[in-house]
C-alpha cells in the first residue's frame, strides 16, 4: 500500500475518533461509526482493533470513564447518579462496577481521594493512541505575535510527579471557590517550567495560576503571588484533548521557531486555559500556548524613538 493510500486509510479512522469524542452523549453503534469511515460494518471491528490496538467499544468506554473521572475529581457539585447517566450507564450500580473494574476505586472513593497512579496506567494507552493517530496540522500562519501585558497571578506551585498534578488541581479549584475567583472572572494560566517527558518525576514543575491583583502571602492553601511579565509572545491556539497538547508545544519549538528568525525570552512557556474539559467535549477544549519572545533590534530602536518623542 502506497504512503498516500495508507494516510487516506488512517484519515478515515481519525474521523471516527473525532466523531466519538464529539458525540459521547449519543448512541455510538457500529453501523453508525463504520458509516463515518465509509467501511463495511462487517469488518469495522477488526479494522479498528488492528489499527489502534483496542476495540472500538473499549475505546468508547475509556473516553466516557475518563470524562466521568474528571467530573468526579474536579466537579464535586455533580451527583454521582447524574454522572453515571450522562456517561451512558443505566444507574449508579452499573457505573460503579465499570468504574472500579477500570480504575480500581469506586466512584465515591475516587471523588474523595483519587489514586492517580492506577488512573494513569488505565488511560496511558488512550493518550498514546491519540498522540500517534490524532496529529493535527499546525500551520505557521496560525501562529500570532502578540504583546502580552503584565499580569499578576496567584499561583499554586506543583513540584514533583506529573501524575499527581490532579491533586494540585483539586486544591487550586477549592481555593478558587473559597475566594470567589471562578475562571469567568479570573483568567487561568499554567506556567510550564519543563516537559514531563524529559525530566525525572521529582524535577517536574508547573504553576497553576489565577489572574488577580490581590497579594497572597502565608495563604493556607499555599498560594503565592507572581507576575507573568509583559512582552512579545508567539501564540498558537490548541483545540482538543490535553493528550495532544504537547504536540502544539513541540511544533512551536521544533518547526515554527527555527523558521521564524525569532529569539526566545528568558521566561518559561505558559498556557492560558480558555475552555475547559469536562465542561465541554474534549475536542472542544481550548488552550492558548504562549512562547515568550525577545524584542528585535528594530522594535527596540522604534521604542527608543517613541520614548524620545514622548519625553520631548
Amino acid at each position: 500500500m502506497s504512503a498516500t493510500r495508507t494516510e487516506n486509510y488512517r484519515a478515515r479512522f481519525r474521523k471516527v475518533l473525532e466523531y466519538i469524542d464529539a458525540n459521547l452523549d449519543d448512541e455510538l453503534g457500529v453501523q453508525q461509526l463504520s458509516g463515518i469511515a465509509a467501511f463495511s460494518k462487517y469488518h469495522f471491528h477488526r479494522q479498528f482493533s488492528a489499527l489502534f490496538g483496542i476495540g472500538v467499544y473499549r475505546y468508547i468506554q475509556l473516553c466516557r470513564l475518563k470524562r466521568a473521572s474528571y467530573q468526579l475529581a474536579f466537579r464535586n457539585h455533580s451527583p454521582i447518579i447524574e454522572i453515571a447517566l450522562v456517561n451512558g450507564y443505566e444507574g449508579p450500580e452499573s457505573f460503579a462496577r465499570a468504574f472500579k473494574k477500570s480504575i480500581g476505586q469506586t466512584p465515591s472513593d475516587f471523588r474523595k481521594r483519587p489514586q492517580w497512579n492506577p488512573w494513569y496506567a488505565t488511560y496511558q494507552p488512550l493518550c498514546e493512541l491519540r498522540n500517534q493517530h490524532m496529529k493535527s496540522e499546525k500551520q505557521a500562519e496560525r501562529v500570532r505575535i502578540v504583546e502580552f501585558t503584565d499580569t499578576k497571578v496567584a499561583a499554586f506551585e506543583h513540584r514533583g510527579d506529573p501524575r499527581l498534578v490532579g491533586n494540585s488541581v483539586r486544591r487550586f479549584i477549592e481555593w478558587r471557590k473559597q475566594n470567589r475567583l471562578p475562571p469567568r472572572l479570573s483568567a487561568t494560566f499554567n506556567i510550564v517550567y519543563n516537559d514531563p517527558e524529559e525530566v525525572a518525576p521529582e524535577d517536574y514543575r508547573i504553576d497553576l495560576c489565577a489572574a488577580t491583583d490581590d497579594e497572597w502571602a502565608d495563604d493556607p492553601f499555599g498560594m503565592v503571588s507572581k507576575t507573568i511579565p509583559a512582552g512579545r509572545c508567539a501564540v498558537l491556539r490548541h483545540v482538543g484533548s490535553e493528550d495532544t497538547l504537547g504536540q502544539t508545544a513541540r511544533y512551536l519549538y521544533s518547526e515554527w521557531l527555527p523558521q521564524s528568525g525569532e529569539e526566545l525570552r528568558d521566561f518559561p512557556m505558559y498556557f492560558q486555559r480558555v475552555v475547559f474539559f469536562p465542561d465541554v467535549a474534549e475536542n472542544e477544549a481550548v488552550t492558548d500556548v504562549f512562547l515568550p519572545l525577545r524584542y528585535s533590534s528594530f522594535d527596540m530602536n522604534l521604542n527608543k524613538k517613541l520614548d524620545f518623542r514622548v519625553s520631548s
